[in-house]
């Protein structure tokens, strides 16, 4: 997957008492709003797995948004994982 140049991809795992089927659409509208794409690749009661991509601020704002989350939902942990470096390694200053 291609990733536009200053934008990172990353996975994010929200751990706690979800409620997937309320808190999916929730998080899809919050990262469309924020110019965010996602791809979702798990969701349960306590686990909720996607990927992200976009620039790290507003990764930043969702994962902000997400452990405050609705109503209906307790975020008890959000892991996250960098899935690219932004800028490849021959073009870093060293």
């Amino acid at each position: 997957m291609h990733v536009p140049q200053g934008e990172f991809r990353e996975r994010m795992t929200i751990l706690g008492d979800l409620n997937a089927a309320s808190f999916v659409p929730w998080i899809q509208r919050h990262a469309n709003k924020l110019g965010l794409s996602q791809t979702f690749f798990h969701s349960d009661a306590d686990r909720i797995e996607l990927e992200v991509t976009g620039p790290v601020e507003l990764i930043d704002m969702l994962e902000m948004g997400c452990s405050l989350g609705p109503i209906d939902v307790w975020v008890d942990e959000i892991q996250r994982r960098v899935m690219n470096d932004p800028q490849p390694s021959h073009l870093r200053n060293s």
